[in-house]
């Protein structure tokens, strides 16, 4: 296993047209690609992206389906010296908006839904900077469609530098606050890399993706995974368990990447037959710990290797995985990628011994031949412009412990938040909307225990003097700012928060409400 990379996104996909140029690249509910039909395409969208007025450096913003569409924008924005910025199709249009807002970018290809109700909301400073352009794959017409067309045929241009800032990730933190993370295209390439060389995969993969691509960690582990290993990325937008099999049998998928509410829908569905899942020669989970009755259901029904592994978008992506082939460890989450080392801190920053708890961090690897390759995310996007990071090691704020074989058991979110069905909530977040609500004086948000989406999202609110408190009207507003899963499932009105000395809200406490059988709206 050496290190096998190229230096920027632009020539990912040159060892494959040197050798098999008709080998199918890509498969989308709209059509499917070859290697030299996404070469092509990628240089005409960079050509577009020119044409379009824009420049290297500047934003471009996608909020598109799983489908061709997408993997084609993200490969011409990269040709073209472009940032990233994926805005998840599942955020309301004020979120959309906002992040929007943040970004700043020259152009927005969204869906029709998107763009209409994106164009008619933004203010006319934010419409004279950022133009969005409708797509729609159906149609095959249309500004987006026309530019790459009048393109086709572009000659490939210069690759950008590979340290330079190529994508923002965009994600609420713990206050609650969007927070953009910057990554070069070396940052991006580094973890599918060393997954395709560590796994030793190859033309044989056919890898299914049904999370969405607007989330940046979900492009390095499709199209970039699966260039670098010379296979093809296969993509749907059904996420429900049947759609999902049924999916994987008709395109024969060999790898499938799931959250554990997907496992857990699957192993609970009797309509799906094991031989619906007959291709599969490995499935992948993350996201959030997955319980152990639930890979033990899986493995045992469909007959399917499953792995777990940890990730953040910080880092980018995936950081550890268990071994392929490996005998599963209770618990564990994996050893680091090749390219990475991780350790375990105490709160004065003290390297702990293996089987000794403290926050996760991660570093690049230090010995081998991926020594010296990582270099951790640029920064943050603040105002505008990059505020950078600085720092060799990167903090993730989650606590485990590492033993002796370096495998990473995690222990806790040294952070408040919330994970459902794979999705991160942030309390903070949830709280800021709601607190704006109609007669809402106070909220705190928590996760408690769900045996499909790991947790379900709930909250205690006190009222205003003289407000009546409809937990429907309140559940109403956060539909109106938050995206569906972020939205309280149950709110339950309290006389106070519970708090301790210093004023902290008790949430502990606030759990006995929601587990006593509290009536949900």
């Amino acid at each position: 296993m050496t290190l096998a990379s190229p230096a920027t996104i632009t020539e990912i996909l040159d060892n494959v047209l040197c050798t098999d140029p008709h080998r199918l690249a890509l498969v989308g509910p709209g059509g499917s690609l070859s290697y030299a039909e996404l070469d092509a395409a990628a240089d005409a969208a960079a050509a577009a992206l020119a044409g379009l007025g824009v420049r290297p450096g500047d934003r471009v913003a996608a909020c598109l389906p799983n489908d061709v569409d997408i993997v084609v924008a993200f490969h011409g924005a990269m040709r073209a010296g472009a940032v990233w910025v994926g805005v998840n199709r599942a955020l309301a249009p004020a979120e959309k908006r906002a992040v929007l807002a943040d970004a700043a970018p020259t152009l927005f290809l969204a869906d029709l839904e998107t763009s209409a109700a994106i164009d008619a909301g933004l203010v006319a400073a934010h419409r004279r900077a950022t133009r969005v352009l409708p797509v729609d794959p159906a149609a095959g017409h249309g500004e987006w469609a026309m530019a790459q067309a009048a393109s086709a045929g572009a000659v490939r241009l210069p690759s950008p530098d590979p340290g330079a800032p190529a994508a923002i990730a965009f994600t609420s933190g713990t206050t609650g606050l969007r927070k953009g993370i910057v990554h070069s295209q070396r940052n991006l390439l580094l973890p599918a890399a060393s997954l395709a060389a560590s796994r030793r995969y190859d033309e044989t993969l056919r890898k299914g993706d049904c999370l969405p691509l607007t989330i940046l960690n979900m492009l390095v582990l499709t199209t970039l995974l699966t260039s670098l290993a010379g296979g093809c990325a296969i993509l749907t937008d059904r996420r429900d368990a049947r759609g999902v099999a049924e999916w994987i049998a008709r395109q024969s998928v060999t790898l499938w990447n799931g959250v554990p509410a997907q496992l857990y829908s699957m192993v609970n569905d009797p309509r799906i037959d094991p031989a619906m899942l007959a291709s599969l020669r490995e499935a992948w989970t993350g996201g959030s710990p997955c319980p152990e009755d639930i890979l033990a259901a899986f493995r045992s029904r469909f007959g399917v290797p499953i792995y777990q592994g940890y990730g953040l978008s910080e880092a980018p992506s995936v950081v550890t995985f268990e071994p392929a082939g490996g005998e599963h460890l209770k618990g564990s989450s994996g050893v680091s990628l090749p390219h990475l080392e991780i350790l375990v801190r105490d709160e004065d920053g003290t390297e702990l011994p293996a089987g000794e708890e403290g926050e996760i961090v991660v570093r690049g690897a230090r010995t081998g031949p991926w020594a010296g390759a990582y270099t951790p995310m640029l920064g943050y996007w603040r105002d505008g412009r990059i505020e950078p990071f600085g720092h060799e090691e990167l903090p993730t704020g989650d606590l485990g412990i590492v033993d002796s074989a370096g495998n990473l058991i995690l222990r806790d979110r040294k952070k408040l938040l919330i994970i459902r069905g794979g999705a991160n909530v942030y309390p903070a977040e949830v709280e800021r909307v709601l607190d704006d609500a109609p007669g809402v004086r106070t909220s705190a948000v928590l996760g408690i225990p769900d045996p499909r989406l790991g947790q379900r999202v709930v909250a205690a609110v006190e009222v205003c003097p003289g407000s009546p408190g409809s937990p429907e009207k309140m559940i109403e507003y956060c539909r109106g700012c938050l995206a569906r899963y972020k939205v309280p499932e149950q709110i339950v009105i309290v006389d106070q928060l519970p708090r301790n000395a210093m004023g902290k809200v008790q949430r502990t406490r606030l759990a006995e409400l929601f587990a006593s059988g509290q009536p949900t709206p």
